[in-house]
């Protein structure tokens, strides 16, 4: 029977590492992070082995946990009927502007596709359908939903898997042997307990990074996190493994949203779902200007990067023009709002904003990782394991896998877990020493130990750091654009934040996970630099724009660019993989 764990909020205030108390865990599929991904692992885990042990580790509470807690208004990946995975893999292709995308990852995450979506519509999601029992789409390749309930769906599924969830415990690090990943560290953000969880394999599930960046709509980055992302989605997942020495790959393919401005909501529910064109101040329709790329179906990089071009021509501002929907076209979209962003809604009454009269302003959003939507993340094998053994990436920590979004991170979690059943057959687990254990426990503790009258509180150096990027490593006030000395000084100064993590303090468990969560901000930040300055060209514009180097370079950098960290020197090398385009076809088409 699953167990479901949620420290209660004590008054934690330690003199010393005596007094924090330590728990250890035992596991056979340790799970960090139960978010989308994180809940197909336990499921796909308990179908392969009903006897297997599985422990999931969520920072929040697995019910509305993750990139879908509040809900999603669509699948943005089905195939439709008379396509097939391979077309998909080429439309993702496309989306990416010709590649570089692993295609090997992206077919047989296609092929596992449907069957995930058709997992959730038997668990009881909603899904729209028209008069004949037809699924109804919105775009080429995605489909509408009712999708409030998505998470807690998900989440139920997990738990009647039999997994033990330990809810309010935060992953800070993960414990390594002979060079093999076994299993993890956290602490509860609630009890103050150091949790060591000891595994045969571990699946990282959790969210991309998210507020690295400074966001356009915030006048103080402390004011509420108002992004698109998940504002609690910080990386962990990627530092943890980076920090150990695990190969990443393409972090510089930035995702940038075009966004509803002044709120950062969703845009593709008006303009893919509803038909509105994204218009200029003088009217014009924007994505004419770029029809010999597809117009209205350019590659996402593309109409993301169309009214930052806008507004850097003096055309600003732009908005997706909803005047010409009729009322019945404008009711149906306000309430696909409160499926998703229900928020947005209040948010134009507030203005007394009628968007059948009145056009929505969208603008970029700033830049995130995210390995569901662009290929940034960690870089595995067709087992989905990381370059360090017995470590799996499923969802937005898998690399080199472009346009997953919902439904193809639940078929990574699947594939995840095949993956490491595999591997947990095939090998005996060693345990980890206790001197690792020791020194991640002070790691993670010392913000809250030190003796320091003053120091530097978690949320000064996150806005240190937010502030930094957005304007030296190409953040929304910059419209995307870097170059190599702007980068050469954000790297100076991120190492300078590094060597004053010891003089981070936190006040109650609250701030030590913020203090937590901006040194694995900090560390991921430093990854993303080195991809952005070892890619010397521009390969997406908006996502990834070198003013230095503003052509596309194929000859030279038609590749992946991968990074690795030095487990006991810290010192970052970049690389590159070759890109091989294993199905025939135009590279440039869907």
């Amino acid at each position: 029977m699953a167990r479901m764990k949620t420290g209660h909020t004590v008054d934690f205030r330690p003199t010393s590492m005596a007094d924090i108390e330590t728990v250890e865990v035992t596991a056979d599929l340790l799970i960090i992070g139960g978010g989308n991904a994180g809940c197909f692992v336990a499921t796909e885990a308990a179908r392969l082995n009903p006897q297997i042990k599985t422990v999931i580790v969520e920072k929040a509470d697995i019910m509305r946990s993750g990139a879908c807690s509040a809900g999603m208004d669509a699948i943005n990946t089905y195939i439709p009927q008379g396509k097939t995975p391979e077309d998909l893999v080429r439309w993702s292709r496309s989306q990416v502007g010709g590649g570089p995308l692993r295609e090997d990852l992206a077919l047989s995450n296609a092929e596992e596709l449907n069957e995930c979506v058709d997992d959730l519509e038997r668990w009881g999601l909603p899904i729209l359908r028209d008069e004949d029992g037809k699924i109804r789409y919105r775009g080429k390749w995605d489909i509408s939903i009712h999708g409030e309930q998505l998470k807690p769906i998900m989440a139920e599924k997990a738990l009647e898997s039999g997994a033990d969830v330990y809810n309010r415990v935060a992953a800070t690090g993960l414990l390594m042997q002979d060079g093999r990943c076994v299993g993890a560290t956290g602490f509860g953000v609630r009890d103050g307990k150091f949790y060591v969880f000891r595994a045969k394999a571990t699946v990282v599930s959790t969210g991309g990074a998210g507020t690295l960046y400074k966001s356009y709509t915030a006048d103080s980055t402390d004011s509420g996190s108002q992004i698109w992302m998940c504002p609690y989605c910080v990386g962990s997942g990627y530092a943890m493994g980076f920090r150990q020495g695990a190969e990443l790959t393409s972090l510089e393919q930035r995702w940038v949203a075009t966004r509803t401005k002044d709120f950062c909501g969703p845009v593709d529910t008006i303009s893919v779902g509803y038909g509105a064109p994204i218009i200029n101040s003088h009217g014009e329709r924007v994505m004419s200007r770029y029809e010999s790329l597809g117009g209205d179906a350019a590659p996402r990089y593309i109409r993301a990067n169309a009214p930052m071009e806008e507004w850097l021509a003096g055309r600003g501002p732009c908005y997706c023009d909803t005047t010409h929907m009729s009322p019945e076209k404008t009711k149906a979209m306000m309430e696909d709002y409160l499926n998703e962003r229900p928020s947005f809604v209040l948010f134009l009454a507030s203005r007394g904003q009628d968007p059948s009269k009145e056009p929505i302003e969208i603008f970029g959003s700033d830049p995130y990782i995210l390995g569901g939507h662009t290929g940034g993340g960690y870089w595995v094998d067709m087992e989905r394991m990381t370059t360090l053994p017995g470590l799996f990436a499923a969802g937005e920590t898998a690399g080199g896998n472009p346009n997953k979004f919902v439904g193809g991170c639940c078929a990574e979690g699947k594939l995840a877990a095949r993956g490491a059943l595999a591997f947990m057959a095939a090998v005996d687990a060693p345990a980890p020493d206790a001197a690792q254990i020791e020194r991640e426990k002070e790691r993670v503790y010392a913000p809250m130990l030190t003796r320091e009258d003053e120091g530097i509180r978690p949320v000064e150096m996150k806005e240190r750091l937010q502030r930094l990027m957005d304007e030296y490593a190409g953040g929304s006030s910059q419209f995307y654009r870097t170059n190599e000395q702007q980068l050469d000084y954000a790297l100076r100064h991120i190492k300078m934040l590094q060597s004053q993590f010891c003089h981070l303090r936190a006040q109650d468990l609250h701030e030590l996970m913020q203090a937590n969560e901006t040194m694995d901000r900090v560390d991921v930040a430093e990854a993303v630099v080195h991809h952005l300055k070892a890619r010397k060209e521009t390969r997406w514009a908006g996502w990834q724009t070198r003013s230095d180097y503003p052509e596309r370079d194929d000859a030279n950098f038609d590749c992946f660019v991968e990074s690795r960290r030095d487990a006991a020197t810290g010192e970052i090398v970049t690389f590159t993989r070759p890109y091989e385009q294993l199905l025939p076809g135009d590279r440039y088409k869907p």
